[in-house]
């Protein structure tokens, strides 16, 4: 597919790096995010992307319920499920195998200072990447996240430092959407979850997924890769 990229005026500041991790324990990927935030902070590194698919995990934002999540220890331990009480906005999500989650470091200084538009240019990256797969993906004027009808395919959360971004995305591939019954996912009680396989009836490439969301996420943000 074509590429449009940003004037030249702005591709000497405006680059991103993206780090394809694979699969990765949820704890040595927060760890790398708070070092990678660290050196944006100090503009040691461009913007960075990390793509990364987690085992098991459930993680509790700032002002997260802890009665949200509905799975006892015993079920978490069953299930091979670990929590994590973290530092980003938002309720109790599930990150797992099948998921693309998506961690942004960027510099919003240099995009807009502007949190609110922010969320909203990452719900369209997720929202043109379905668009490839021919499935109408829209926002909740109440909920933040991509939608597909009643039900959420992509969350969101996210914190700053400094105008530096860390946590982001989520967005249901082929994950095991099972492991939604031991949470009330973001704290939504009256709407349910989905995934891009359970949407198409078949199993989906997640790398395939990962080059469209780069590829969407350097046009929505202006940006071009190292």
């Amino acid at each position: 597919m074509p590429t449009v990229k940003p004037s030249t005026s702005e591709t000497a500041t405006r680059t991103l790096e993206v780090r394809r991790l694979g699969r990765e324990a949820y704890g040595l990927t927060w760890a790398l995010q708070k070092r990678l935030l660290d050196q944006r902070i100090a503009e040691q590194i461009p913007d960075t992307l990390l793509l990364v698919e987690h085992n098991p995990v459930y993680t509790l934002g700032r002002n997260a319920d802890p009665d949200h999540v509905l799975a006892d220890a015993a079920w978490l331990e069953r299930h091979g499920v670990e929590v994590f009480h973290i530092e980003r906005g938002g309720d109790v999500t599930y990150h797992g195998p099948g998921q693309v989650v998506g961690y942004p470091i960027l510099a919003l200084r240099q995009h807009g200072h502007d949190v609110h538009k922010y969320l909203r240019d990452l719900e369209e990256v997720i929202i043109r990447t379905l668009a490839d797969y021919d499935v109408t993906g829209g926002r909740d004027p109440d909920n933040t996240g991509v939608w597909v009808g009643n039900e959420k395919i992509a969350a969101m959360g996210v914190k700053l430092s400094r105008w530096v971004t860390m946590h982001g995305f989520a967005f249901n591939v082929n994950t095991d959407l099972q492991y939604y019954a031991g949470i009330i996912p973001c704290g939504i009680q009256h709407k349910g979850v989905t995934s891009l396989a359970k949407l198409l009836g078949r199993e989906v490439l997640l790398q395939e997924v990962e080059d469209k969301l780069v590829y969407h996420f350097t046009n929505v943000f202006r940006l071009e890769l190292v």
